[in-house]
């Protein structure tokens, strides 16, 4: 047999069977990509030991290892050996690794494996160098050569194919044929540096508008895994979008549309993602190309998912799949199972979504799908998520974690820090947030929004105010929509839900319950029981006692009927020694250790939160009053004119002579009632009086503020007093009124108000 190329890869064969020859026997693991053409190395290993005359054994797969038995003790006795084995099967490489390399040391016997891809090996047959698949193609034109060895990476089986759709096709037609059929080897936000090669050097060459069009556009959605290129996949797309309408070819436009849609993902576009969908439908329609139809019937499904209908979706779903059957589109197929688990999942028929999962992986492998064992590990995980507890969170995290670094830009480390912390890891979790916080805040791709969902679940457990109000602001513009990750393969739930939880950390409790409630509304219209089981928990924390206790039995029951295990903290727990003045509908709730009580809405519960939220400080009546800085007013006025000056001054002096009186003459308790009143005067002359002995001024308005705050303060307390006195007692004796006002904590209050 003749080989083209392999020259290093043979040379270590040929060191294997010298070691058999030497009588010390030996073990090589060799492993490849699909369509490296291991097979026909495995063939050609064998022919070279045939050639050396040694004796030859193939055996099937490797396991189980006592097949062996009958063959070894006569290869033994017949001199050096070669035993290949065609498939590793279910055995571990360590296994693998103990239990061959033992029979090979065994006697001169020479064993060659090979190994899934992986699985670790000795050798991995990757492509063949431009010059060597020259010789294996045979006599193509050299640039036609050059974009089949960019389009299958050298991969023997794939060039082979795609120069079998070539024959009699010149070179420029070649690079564009090539260019827009050829499949990506990568997966998804994986780049295939080849293809994008490819196309980039298709690009240069003279083209049509309709075809520059769709290479333009297929070259941004494969630089969809490239981080730094979205201002590039912009530029492509842009232009590549106003030459297919200029072009007017409905197919164009559809594909181009298609291609623009996974550049650039835009999470917050899901809208504008829904119509593109439906443009694309009309147009592959009017151009009668069903794979096209089918894409944009996808593009619909996960745009209803992301806005939150699943109804809608799930009819986009069936005429997807409707539409592969027909086609006999095997990987859609697998697609649509996928897909329907995780609404099995979302909707917590856990039995239903682990059996779809069984399905996937079997079909999945059988139509060749290169992620299928990421889509049934995703599936599985969000059982656990929901379900819960993990076997083994750490070393879950650990496999999330490496998985990352291999396919940077997927954001599994988010995924692997929400594991820890629903498992308890709360320092570890805190950890991971602090490394992951700064790239996923400046990230982005079809990942990116659920990687900020599952860092805002540990922001709110454990994260610092800073952290968790990043992680708010960048999830805001999201409310009212479902967090979807890539083309709906993971849903995690309502952005409500996060932004209440992270709203909660932040001590924001009227933003907490609005949002919350929100999440609350959704689960309930899409059936999404596990959500809103965990949903129920987190408002049942910031909720009226009665309120907090529905939504725990009612999340409780929730939990019971599917087998979930609810989280005993959502949020973090209210400080024993704290206190809360906060919103509850269109009413107020106070809550003072054990004393709560409902207050009907007044002005003095705003003022008395303005004061609560700064102990210590003077704040003018003015600002309490406006809802911020005080009004600048004009009409001033002496705090007491002269007339009520030399009032004050003509009774201090007969108070003068009262004392005297009452002292020369032994009278203490009229000397003692002067004292009071002449104390009292004095008091309020120095109130009156500024720097220098000058008359204070002050103005109308801000008297109308100390009179009105005085007085609706006064009233604020005495509400308050009748469900909770020992909180009334407290505020009474900590409130300074006036023309300044300023809440002082005296003993007995708590250590902090939430509010």
């Amino acid at each position: 047999m003749v080989m083209v190329g392999r020259r290093r890869e043979l040379a270590l064969v040929d060191r294997l069977l010298d070691r058999a020859e030497a009588g010390t026997g030996g073990l090589l693991v060799v492993s490849g990509a699909p369509g490296a053409g291991v097979t026909t190395f495995l063939d050609a290993a064998a022919e070279r030991a045939r050639h050396r005359g040694l004796a030859v054994v193939r055996e099937p797969n490797a396991h189980p290892f006592e097949d062996l038995d009958p063959v070894a003790p006569g290869i033994t006795r017949s001199g050096p050996a070669l035993i290949v084995m065609d498939d590793l099967g279910d055995t571990g490489p360590r296994d693998l690794r103990q239990r061959l390399a033992a029979r090979a040391a065994s006697g001169p016997t020479a064993i060659l494996v090979r190994a899934p891809l992986g699985h670790g090996s000795d050798l991995h047959l990757g492509g063949l160098s431009e010059a060597d698949l020259g010789v294996l193609l045979g006599q193509l034109p050299e640039g036609t050569v050059h974009a089949i060895w960019l389009a299958s990476g050298g991969l023997p089986g794939p060039a082979l194919g795609l120069a079998a759709d070539l024959t009699g096709v010149d070179e420029s037609e070649a690079f564009v044929r090539l260019a827009l059929t050829a499949p990506s080897r990568t997966a998804f936000l994986d780049v295939d540096a080849g293809l994008v090669r490819l196309l980039e050097a298709t690009a240069d060459r003279p083209l049509p508008a309709g075809t520059r069009a769709r290479v333009l556009a297929r070259l941004a959605r494969e630089l969809l895994g490239d981080s730094s290129a979205s201002d590039r996949r912009r530029h492509l797309v842009d232009e590549a979008l106003a030459r297919a309408r200029a072009d007017g070819d409905p197919v164009t436009i559809a594909t181009v549309l298609d291609d623009r849609l996974h550049a650039l993902w835009d999470p917050a576009a899901a809208g504008e993602r829904l119509s593109a969908a439906d443009e694309i439908v009309r147009q592959a329609r009017s151009g009668g190309d069903g794979d096209l139809e089918r894409r944009g019937l996808f593009w619909s499904f996960i745009a209803h998912v992301e806005l939150g209908d699943l109804a809608s979706a799930e009819s986009a779903l069936m005429r997807y799949g409707r539409a592969a059957t027909l086609a006999g589109d095997r990987e859609g197929e697998v697609v649509v199972l996928a897909r329907q688990a995780m609404l099995a999942v979302v909707r917590g028929r856990f039995a239903t979504a682990t059996s779809l999962a069984a399905e996937v992986a079997e079909r999945g492998r059988q139509a060749g799908m290169a992620d299928t064992e990421r889509l049934v590990a995703t599936i599985h995980t969000q059982v656990t998520l929901l379900r819960g507890p993990f076997a083994d969170p750490a070393d879950q995290a650990d496999q999330l974690q490496a998985l990352a670094r291999q396919l940077p830009g997927h954001f599994f480390e988010a995924t692997a820090a929400r594991i820890l912390i629903e498992s308890g890891l709360e320092v570890e979790a805190g950890l991971e947030l602090q490394r992951l916080l700064p790239a996923v805040l400046t990230g982005s791709g079809p990942r990116w929004l659920g990687a900020v969902a599952d860092l805002a679940v540990v922001a709110a457990r454990v994260g610092e105010p800073g952290e968790a109000s990043a992680l708010f602001e960048v999830l805001l513009p999201y409310r009212g929509q479902l967090v979807v990750w890539g083309g709906a393969n993971t849903i995690t739930g309502p952005a409500d839900d996060y932004l209440g939880r992270l709203a909660v950390r932040l001590d924001r409790l009227d933003d907490a319950t609005v949002f919350l409630n929100d999440a609350v509304a959704m689960e309930e219209r899409i059936g999404a029981l596990p959500w809103l089981a965990r949903t129920l928990l987190v408002r049942a924390r910031i909720g009226s006692s009665g309120a907090a206790e529905r939504d725990v039995d009612r999340a409780t029951t929730i939990g019971r009927r599917l087998g979930l295990t609810l989280p005993t903290s959502v949020t973090p727990p209210r400080e024993p020694d704290g206190w809360a003045l906060i919103r509850d509908g269109e009413d107020w709730r106070l809550d003072a250790g054990p004393e709560t009580v409902r207050l009907r809405d007044r002005r003095g519960l705003h003022y008395l939160r303005t004061l609560l939220a700064a102990p210590g400080q003077e704040i003018p009546a003015l600002d309490v009053v406006a809802g911020g800085a005080g009004l600048q007013t004009h009409d001033e006025m002496p705090a007491l004119d002269a007339v009520a000056r030399a009032a004050y001054q003509r009774r201090l002096s007969e108070l003068d002579r009262q004392l005297g009186a009452a002292d020369r003459g032994g009278d203490a308790e009229r000397a003692a009632a002067a004292g009071a009143e002449r104390s009292a005067l004095l008091a309020e002359l120095r109130r009156a009086t500024g720097l220098g002995g000058r008359t204070r001024v002050i103005s109308g308005e801000a008297e109308r503020a100390r009179v009105n705050a005085t007085r609706a303060l006064r009233a604020a307390v005495e509400q308050i007093e009748s469900g909770a006195p020992t909180a009334a007692a407290h505020l009474r004796s900590s409130l300074r009124t006036g023309r300044l006002l300023r809440y002082q904590p005296a003993p007995g209050g708590p250590a902090r108000w939430r509010l």
